[in-house]
């Protein structure tokens, strides 16, 4: 059985604070990195290394939101039959102005029901209903589609690139970035006068005064899969995995619950609870959750590890600056030499 496992923001973004990973025990990981061999690469982004694993190619972007909207459209016929359309993710966000800067916070910081996104989504699609090309879908509470015929799609960055960061240059590119900006600030506009976002204030949330146009795009016409079984909570893993065809389920509560359940194979792993801490830097909390995951899944699966049950084993760790790669084969478990070193060693 070969098992990877996909986890981002294992290591804390910031090189400058050492000390986050001081009188932090985590035996299970760290014996397993010590016999892992290491390739480091540069950062893309899970979006991006999804896409790629499962042979999505890029178009104006790495087409994540036709590939999730199989998996988000359930029984909304018309989302999904309507030809000739191009999808984009509108997701809602909150712009908050702090100093010089534009920062944005996406719905791991607020909560918006199913409710509230259909009311902030109806007021924008009655404002564009004279335009027939475009036409917003809340299909989640925190995931909206925009279905447009045309202009063509703009370059975008993707929401976790722009998360908690200044936005003032990561607005869409490319030859119709006049149509898309404008097109942002009518939406902007439409959102700060909603009285919704007066109700939400008044309860101490945050308002929902923006979306973030990103992963335009086709559905691909052909996807491969490398693993015969997904194991996620995440979206877009969920909807390659299904897309390909291969079994797929949400993430088991632990280790022990997985193996349990598995059988023979090439199972993906997708871990991200860290990714949302390092994003706010949330110190104490990304160091509460490491903790925890090493509870739950590193210490169990390096016991596995000691009695044979992989053939091999990989853990694939991105973040904001690089992607690094552990690997170990059965084998790997019998080199005694390879002496465990402290996870700060791995995350410089």
């Amino acid at each position: 059985m070969n098992l990877h496992l996909l986890v981002p923001a294992l290591f804390w973004p910031d090189p400058a604070l050492p000390e986050i990973y001081r009188d932090l025990p985590l035996p299970g990981l760290e014996n397993l990195l010590a016999k892992c061999s290491v390739t480091e690469d540069k950062s893309e982004g899970i979006e991006a290394w999804l896409c790629r694993a499962f042979g999505a190619a890029k178009q104006q972007d790495w087409p994540v939101a036709p590939i999730t909207l199989q998996t988000d459209s359930g029984e909304d016929g018309e989302a999904t039959t309507t030809e000739n359309s191009r999808w984009i993710r509108a997701d809602p966000v909150h712009l908050r102005l702090e100093r010089d800067h534009i920062l944005l916070a996406d719905s791991h910081v607020f909560r918006i029901s199913l409710e509230e996104a259909k009311q902030f989504t109806g007021l924008l699609n009655r404002h564009f209903a004279e335009n027939q090309g475009i036409r917003l879908f809340p299909l989640q509470p925190d995931r909206w589609y925009l279905r447009l015929l045309e202009p063509p799609l703009p370059h975008t960055h993707l929401l976790s690139e722009v998360v908690n960061r200044d936005i003032r240059n990561k607005l869409p590119f490319g030859a119709n970035n006049t149509f898309w900006r404008s097109l942002l600030n009518e939406i902007q506009m439409l959102l700060h006068e909603h009285p919704l976002n007066q109700t939400r204030e008044a309860r101490g949330e945050l308002a929902v005064n923006s979306v973030w146009f990103w992963g335009g795009g086709t559905l691909p016409e052909s996807l491969v899969s490398p693993y015969t079984n997904v194991w996620s909570n995440d979206v877009l893993a969920v909807s390659l995995a299904s897309a390909c065809n291969i079994e797929h389920a949400p993430l088991p509560v632990d280790a022990t619950v997985w193996e349990a359940s598995v059988r023979r194979g090439r199972h993906l792993v997708v871990l991200g609870e860290l990714q949302g801490r390092a994003q706010y830097r949330d110190a104490y909390g990304w160091r509460e959750s490491i903790k925890e995951m090493e509870r739950r899944w590193f210490d169990p699966l390096w016991r596995m590890f000691r009695r044979g049950r992989f053939d091999e084993i990989m853990l694939t760790a991105p973040d904001e600056s690089s992607s690094k790669s552990f690997t170990a084969t059965r084998s790997d478990s019998r080199k005694f030499w390879r002496r465990p070193k402290p996870i700060l060693a791995y995350g410089k």
